[in-house]
Formats: C-alpha cells, sequence, structure tokens
C-alpha cells in the first residue's frame, strides 16, 4: 500500500519540476545549456576527487568515482537549478499586480503569509501583512507616496492591537528607499529576531480580531502572478 502510495507522489514531484523547468525556460531560454554544464564541469571534477581520495583501484575504485561524479553533478544541478528558476520566477512577475504578496509567499516555516492584502487603494496600492521573527512587517506595493499614508494608517491599527509588538514597514519596488522585488524576501528575513515562537499565537490572534473588525477590501483589478510557494516547494524535493 505505502508503494502504491510512493508512485503517484513521485510522478507528482517529477510532473512538478517538468513544468518548474518549462515556467523557467520562458525567460531564461539557456537553462538547458547551464544545467549540462554544471552537470558535466561538477560531475567531472567529482570524478577526480573520489578517483584519486579513495583507497583502492580496479573496476570497484572507477565505479565509486562515477558514483561520486554523479552525486557531485546532480547537487549542481539542483542548486543551479533552484536559483536561476526563482530569478525566473521574480522577472516574470516584475511589474504585476500583487508581486510582492506571491514573492512574500516564499517566506519558510516561522512566519504567517496572508493571501489578500490589509489595505488596498483606488490606484491598486496595496499594504501586505506577514508576521514572523522581527514581528509585524507591513509591506506596501505601489506609488511610494501614497503608501506612506496608507501604511502610517495601518501601524496605527496594529499598533492599538499589538502594542508591544515590533511593527516594521518595507515598501517593494524600485524606487529611492524601496526594496526591488527580487531581494524582498531576503530584507524582510533579515529584520531581526524580536518575537519568540510563543508569542506568534498571542500576536495572531489579536491580529484576527483587527481583521474580523474590517470591512471587504477590494482587491485591485489586474492579473495577479501565481504563488512562488508551489515553485519553492518543487525545488527543494516536496
Amino acid at each position: 500500500m505505502s508503494n502504491t502510495k510512493a508512485e503517484p507522489e513521485k510522478s507528482g514531484r517529477i510532473q512538478q519540476f517538468r513544468q518548474t523547468y518549462q515556467l523557467t525556460k520562458k525567460t531564461d531560454p539557456r537553462i538547458g545549456l547551464w544545467l549540462l554544464g554544471a552537470f558535466l564541469i561538477v560531475g567531472a571534477l567529482g570524478f577526480v576527487v573520489f578517483f584519486f581520495l579513495l583507497p583502492g583501484d580496479g573496476l570497484l575504485h572507477t565505479v565509486m568515482a562515477v558514483i561520486g561524479a554523479v552525486l557531485f553533478g546532480t547537487l549542481a544541478v539542483l542548486i543551479i537549478f533552484g536559483r536561476r528558476a526563482q530569478r525566473s520566477a521574480y522577472a516574470q512577475m516584475e511589474g504585476q499586480r500583487g508581486a510582492a504578496g506571491a514573492a512574500l509567499r516564499m517566506l519558510r516555516r516561522g512566519w504567517k503569509t496572508y493571501d489578500e492584502p490589509v489595505a488596498v487603494t483606488k490606484q491598486t496600492d496595496v499594504v501586505y501583512r506577514v508576521v514572523g521573527p522581527p514581528g509585524i512587517v507591513l509591506i506596501g506595493e505601489g506609488n511610494h507616496h501614497r503608501l506612506r499614508q496608507l501604511m502610517a494608517t495601518e501601524r496605527r491599527k496594529h499598533e492599538r492591537v499589538a502594542a508591544e509588538t515590533p511593527i516594521h514597514e518595507v515598501i517593494c519596488g524600485n524606487g529611492e528607499g524601496e526594496v526591488p522585488l527580487p531581494k524582498l524576501v531576503r530584507t524582510v528575513q533579515k529584520l531581526g529576531r524580536e518575537v519568540k515562537p510563543a508569542e506568534m499565537t498571542d500576536i495572531l490572534n489579536r491580529l484576527k480580531a483587527l481583521d474580523a473588525n474590517r470591512s471587504a477590501i477590494p482587491m485591485p483589478k489586474g492579473p495577479i502572478p501565481t504563488s512562488m510557494k508551489g515553485m519553492r516547494g518543487n525545488l527543494r524535493g516536496r
């Protein structure tokens, strides 16, 4: 029974890798050459390392060196593929409405992300929220000047229900003082560790009460990019 369950999961992972590769190739047509080159070069290096470091000689020694070469080459392919696939995903999302929200779903365990923004203007400026080790992080996407007032309003709302929780503000964009989309997740992760995991539940409950009193938020019209969370899962073999 377990084998029957494992087969569909394995097939699903292969399909996910294939889809990720096809999406990446749209903006990175040389991805195949990069992966082949990485496998051959690093694989050759792995063969040399194993061949000269492993004791013994003969057929078994050569086979072990070949296995080491394949392992080295495969690891290099996974690393290169992961980085270039992520870069390609950011390139495809750049400039689209909701790109920041999609990128924030790349945050790993220990973070609480939300599918919908907490504030939206008629001009499609949006404010997203994530909760994690740094505390509450408000991320703005849109016009910098309009976002200042919008984020200040959201900050006051959050301070009323979570006064002791650190609140950070980040604006995603390519202007002065803004964080480019490819650097957004890393920037948020580097905001520090001021909230303990045990405190997260209380913070989330307070925010849940805040959100319950909000009126329905009109979502901006236009294409919303696909979440990158699935891509992260694909690259990590999940």
